[in-house]
């Protein structure tokens, strides 16, 4: 798509998801930046991620491997250094990789493999770096059901101070530099917001009036897994009689605005350098968020809602066809063999991924395609589950973390975070769980995942055919085998001296 080596941006916002976006057809948000890049490039309608929790998302991101393969399920199993990846790929193609967020993906060791001596960090820095100087406060007593809400309030700092504000900085000072023009570039800004709590500097935080708010997802409803009872409960969100689960999606979406904002100055720090002509801006994310629907905040390792896995992926690549919308499902992975075939280098690993370059020249999608996604863990592996008291310290230790009661439930309620996988076609959501409900969701008739149809007998075929065709995609991907070999049965050997 370019004479010159293909750039690349990569915004990459935590817990973003896609209904809550301006060019995904929310009628009340605000995201002008995003929208005119979604008029430019091409927007994805239905993508999926493979996981809902932070690390295990991005690692299938990085490898184009779903969770099974790798065993990749926990916030602390990150990419090692046998395994392959997209920044790998890049680097040895002479990208230099400018990474400026959270980490959440690689091991220490790979990321220095990666990253350099920009790798190292004093602990004060990394702190900084993940939580900015924006500060905040629980306005709640411990007693108020309002406590673990996550629904927090703006203490001290402006639009500035936050962790997103000082990665634009560094990348908007980056595209200024000689150093972007030395060697083809991959810019990966990781940023922590919107992810919960709930807060943002002000005027973003109360951009959005709670009344104003469309109705959310019921809570309390049939057919749905006990995690759903558990998180109302432990968090006390079953006892609050006000407005806070409106507040929450409030908020949630005047954090969706920020990040927009600051997109915007990433944008126009690009297009007043000499890079746009040679540059990808990709903007996706790893996960969505409750944000107050079905009577839930933040997220669940095991929890398949759209709201959680359904994420926006907009791509502006020079030469594409502008305001092309794909309706067809795709695959957060999928942007690793997209970003590999426009940097015209080869990943040497088999994978699931499939290359979107077709689709940025105005190809439809592929309408039979199903997605997947994973999440959960088996009592058998204890190391899995969050909570742990000598490894989780303070969150798992103290009362007063709004991630305590996600904790405690955890190690009480170990099978309201059991092994769980999902399977999505543009028609019908099947999802299968090792210890708890199984579900089935007729999207046409309730895309908002309402009305359990699984022990319906009206669809005991539907379900037997995504049941079948469930096992046939474990039976396609269950281990990828190695491309190089150790020779073999016949392998001479030197003689003995």
């Amino acid at each position: 798509m370019a004479d010159k080596p293909m750039n690349f941006i990569f915004f990459f916002p935590d817990e973003m998801r896609a209904e809550s976006l301006g060019c995904y057809g929310h009628p009340l948000v605000q995201t002008p930046n995003l929208d005119r890049l979604a008029a430019e490039g091409v927007r994805f309608d239905q993508c999926h991620v493979q996981n809902p929790v932070c690390s295990p998302s991005r690692c299938s991101l990085m490898t184009g491997l779903y969770p099974h393969v790798s065993g990749h399920r926990t916030l602390w199993h990150l990419l090692r250094p046998h395994e392959p990846s997209l920044f790998r790929y890049l680097k040895k193609a002479g990208y230099q990789i400018k990474w400026y967020g959270k980490n959440h993906l690689y091991s220490e060791p790979y990321l220095v493999e990666i990253l350099g001596d920009e790798a190292y960090k004093e602990q004060g820095e990394m702190m900084r770096e993940f939580r900015g100087d924006f500060k905040k406060k629980n306005p709640y007593s411990p007693d108020d059901p309002r406590f673990y809400s996550f629904l927090l309030e703006p203490e001290e700092g402006d639009v500035h101070s936050t962790e997103t504000a000082m990665a634009i900085r560094k990348a908007v000072r980056f595209l200024q530099s000689e150093e972007a023009r030395e060697k083809p570039f991959m810019l990966y800004l990781p940023t922590l917001l919107p992810h919960a709590p709930y807060v943002v500097p002000e005027p973003f935080h109360s951009m959005y009036d709670p009344a104003a708010i469309s109705e959310l997802r019921p809570a309390e409803l049939g057919g749905k897994p006990s995690f759903h009872e558990h998180i109302r409960s432990y968090r006390r969100l079953d006892k609050m009689t006000d407005d806070t689960l409106a507040r929450v999606q409030a908020v949630y979406l005047g954090m969706i605005s920020y990040v927009d904002w600051a997109f915007g100055i990433l944008m126009d720090a690009l297009k007043d350098s000499d890079l746009m002509d040679n540059t990808t801006v990709i903007v996706s994310s790893d996960h969505g968020d409750y944000a107050g629907d079905y009577g839930l905040v933040e997220k669940w390792p095991n929890g398949m809602e759209d709201v959680l896995t359904r994420v926006p992926l907009i791509i502006r690549a020079p030469g594409n066809k502008a305001g092309h919308e794909v309706t067809e499902q795709v695959e957060l992975f999928d942007i690793m063999a997209t970003v590999l075939e426009l940097a015209d280098t080869e990943a040497e690993h088999d994978h699931f991924a499939h290359s979107l370059v077709p689709q940025l020249n105005g190809a439809a999608g592929d309408p039979d395609r199903a997605v997947f996604a994973e999440g959960g863990y088996n009592p058998r592996e204890p190391h899995c589950f969050e909570g742990d008291p000598v490894r989780d310290g303070w969150f798992a230790n103290n009362p007063d973390s709004y991630y305590w009661p996600k904790a405690r439930q955890q190690q009480e309620q170990p099978h309201s975070v059991c092994r769980t996988t999902m399977m999505r076609t543009q028609e019908y959501k099947l999802i299968r769980r090792t210890d708890e409900v199984n579900e089935l969701y007729d999207l046409k008739k309730d895309p908002m995942e309402l009305w359990n149809v699984y022990d319906d007998p009206e669809y005991a075929g539907v379900r037997a055919a995504m049941e079948s065709r469930l096992l046939e995609w474990y039976l396609q991907t269950s281990d990828t085998v190695p491309r190089d070999n150790d020779g073999g049965m016949f392998v001479a050997r030197p003689p003995k001296k």
